[in-house]
């Protein structure tokens, strides 16, 4: 775990630092089976510094992580040069890639600038905030008789998708994408059906109004199994849904909660997979954050699942 070191945050004293965490392992070690052998149990928590370059300028921060849990706990006030110099010097990267790791010029000034005797006023304690996610006006309720419409049938199941065939996918439906369509725009029809279940009398697809925590691509499958042998809300029949149906979902501006889908649905799976495959290698996702498709590894850091089956 490297050289240990003390950092007080708000009234808790933290008596280690893990140097060796970066934000790329922390998946294969929290979030699958890859990298458990450095956990010892469930509830223990480690820390580790790293920077957030989400917002307008990047940030040094202190996370707090374990299995299922990551929570930044503290901004360190590092100078901005610096921070921005780490950033710099991580070359081109991916667009969803935004949390770096430090380098050895960051490690050390915090050694002698913060930890142990430091300055403490340097480092400003995050308040965890438990926030009620706003689920939208009432939509209507579905009774549950499919007779009597026609809904446009989008093609579901496994498909192998290569960038070209993805645009004519969004260009075909006029789906609304931030880079491929800005200006689409495809009109559904939602209605409630009990609690958690979002129907769209458009496309004959019943979706799950939150969804899967995020996951790697082999451990998403397994748990779309579990829940269909356990009959979720009822049904056994849940699935990934294919590129189209999960972009026919897509609105063109971001709601109140900052997220391109209609209010009804939880922002807390930002973007999610799809059935496809990507040609020559990969998998597509949706992202709702960011109002695009766009493909990864489906590994590393995976993704989330919003499931649907056909009424």
């Amino acid at each position: 775990m490297g050289m240990f070191h003390k950092i007080k945050v708000g009234d808790k004293v933290i008596k280690s630092i893990d140097w060796e965490m970066t934000p790329e392992l922390t998946f294969g070690t929290y979030e699958s089976w890859g990298g458990r052998e450095r956990v010892r149990n469930n509830d223990e928590r480690i820390y580790y510094f790293f920077i957030d370059s989400w917002g307008e300028k990047p940030k040094l921060c202190l996370m707090e992580r374990a299995i299922k849990h990551a929570r930044i706990i503290a901004e360190i006030q590092a100078p901005d040069e610096m921070v921005s110099s780490c950033v710099d010097s991580q070359g081109d990267v991916a667009f969803y890639d935004r949390s770096f790791a430090i380098n050895e010029q960051i490690r050390d000034w915090l050694i002698d600038h913060v930890l142990d005797d430091g300055d403490n006023s340097l480092v400003k304690p995050l308040t965890e905030r438990v926030a009620h996610e706003d689920m939208g006006s009432k939509l209507p309720d579905w009774d549950g008789n499919a007779a009597g419409f026609e809904p446009t049938v989008l093609p579901s199941g496994a498909q192998e998708l290569s960038d070209d065939e993805v645009r004519d996918i969004i260009v075909k439906h006029n789906f609304a994408d931030g880079a491929l369509n800005p200006s689409g725009s495809f009109a559904n029809r939602l209605h409630h059906y009990g609690q958690h279940i979002v129907v769209d009398l458009v496309t004959g697809l019943m979706w799950q109004r939150s969804g899967l925590d995020i996951t790697s691509s082999r451990t998403m499958n397994k748990k779309i199994d579990k829940l269909n042998s356990e009959g979720l809300h009822g049904y056994n029949d849940w699935r990934l849904p294919s590129v189209e149906e999960a972009m026919s979902l897509m609105e063109s501006s971001a709601n109140d909660k900052d997220i391109h889908l209609n209010t009804n649905f939880s922002k807390e799976q930002p973007f999610i997979f799809t059935s496809a495959q990507r040609t020559p290698g990969g998998y597509w996702f949706v992202d709702y954050k960011h109002g695009r498709v766009f493909w990864s590894s489906g590994t590393i850091p995976g993704g989330f699942g919003r499931l649907c089956r056909t009424i």
